[in-house]
């Protein structure tokens, strides 16, 4: 066996609480899911809106597959790129009031493109120390000076931007924070950029669909705009299929098309998906009401929520956090969770940090009232006894 190691490590992980394991889901997404034979309220998924199951979106889906057949084939600069395709990144450039855009097959792949694509050896980017694992490896992979600030630290962030002599300089930050559900400083981040000519790249993957009178994301909700801005969104969450996109001017997508290898030497993704996602952004402007649902279960849950040893960080996204602490209480909190047929899953480090694992609860659209009414009981009840 080669590296007998191994095992040694998956001990260790599992001494300390942090060995993984997969559920097997058998049945679509949703608020209601079956799960190794076992029905489920789920908290789980990222599928913010409710569509991940839409009848719209898998008629869609069903027609694309009849025009295009299963796979793409290719990779896009040859013969991958379909009319679905093209049409999508027209129409999610116009969504999010973009001049272009250009989809990728996943947002780790997104983003490890973009950074790279861009930033080289000369180069500068400061990411949040809270970012998501693929900015913090796109940021390495670019062989860029790679510096973190302390998360939201505007102070710090200003300090290394104002000594910075480097070529290009590049911001990244998450816009929503996926374990936290905080939501980026955005304007102030993009005064900084200003003031000492630097870009600002958003990964806006929990944000897009949600955020915003429209859905348009984190721009929309603070009503910014600017050239400096690279927008990055992903596709499989709110807007329920695959994929991810990059959005800005004509020649920064022209320019990450020209050279991003996570873009030019992979096969494209499924054109069905992109027939999908095509509906998906049509049931993203017209029902405004997922959005409004997705703020009264979230008001509801933190009105009904009682759980003084357990603390609910503040959140104004689908992402409601809740602090347990130790690893194993909180696997213990998931488990007790998952015999009353309710899933919250449990995060735990280093995903997030040392002594602040939590329950992640992700609400949907699909969501009831009573489903969170379902799931604040059980979660005080728990809170009693654990």
């Amino acid at each position: 066996m080669p590296f007998p190691d191994l095992a040694n490590d998956l001990h260790a992980l599992e001494a300390q609480g942090l060995l993984r394991s997969r559920r097997i889901l058998e049945s679509a997404q949703g608020a209601h899911v079956q799960i190794d034979g076992q029905d489920y309220l789920a908290f789980g998924s990222n599928d913010y809106l409710g569509l991940a199951s839409h009848p719209a979106l898998i008629d869609s889906a069903c027609r694309g597959a009849a025009q295009y057949g299963v796979g793409a084939g290719a990779s896009h600069l040859i013969v991958g790129h379909s009319a679905a395709h093209h049409q999508l990144e027209q129409e999610l450039a116009a969504f999010v009031q973009q001049a272009a855009a250009l989809t990728f097959s996943t947002g780790y792949m997104a983003n490890l493109g973009i950074v790279s694509a861009l930033m080289g050896r000369n180069d500068l980017v400061l990411a949040d120390k809270l970012n998501h694992a693929s900015l913090n490896d796109a940021a390495l992979l670019s062989r860029a000076r790679f510096q973190r600030y302390s998360h939201f630290d505007l102070k710090q962030l200003e300090v290394m931007l104002a000594s910075a002599k480097h070529r290009r300089k590049l911001v990244v930050t998450d816009a929503v924070f996926s374990m936290d559900g905080d939501i980026a400083p955005v304007p102030e981040l993009l005064a900084l950029c200003e003031r000492f000519d630097a870009s600002l790249m958003l990964d806006d993957a929990h944000g897009f669909g949600v955020l915003g009178e429209h859905g348009r994301g984190v721009l929309e909700y603070f009503g910014i705009e600017s050239p400096r801005i690279i927008y990055m969104a992903t596709l499989g969450k709110a807007a329920g299929v695959f994929g991810a996109f990059v959005a800005g001017s004509e020649t920064l997508i022209q320019t990450v098309m020209q050279r991003a290898r996570t873009y030019i030497y992979t096969t494209a993704f499924p054109p069905l998906l992109a027939s999908a996602l095509i509906t998906s952004l049509h049931l993203m402007r017209t029902d405004a009401w997922r959005r409004r649902h997705l703020r009264e279960l979230a008001a509801y849950l933190k009105q009904r929520l009682n759980t003084p040893s357990w603390r609910l960080l503040p959140s104004e996204t689908p992402i409601q956090p809740l602090i347990i602490g130790g690893n194993r209480e909180v696997m213990a909190a998931s488990e007790a969770l998952r015999e009353r047929g309710i899933l919250a899953p449990a995060i735990r480090p280093p995903t997030v940090p040392k002594g602040e694992a939590r329950l992640r609860i992700s609400l949907s659209a699909a969501h009831s009232k009573e489903d969170v009414r379902r799931l604040t009981e059980a979660l005080n009840e728990l809170a009693q006894e654990l």
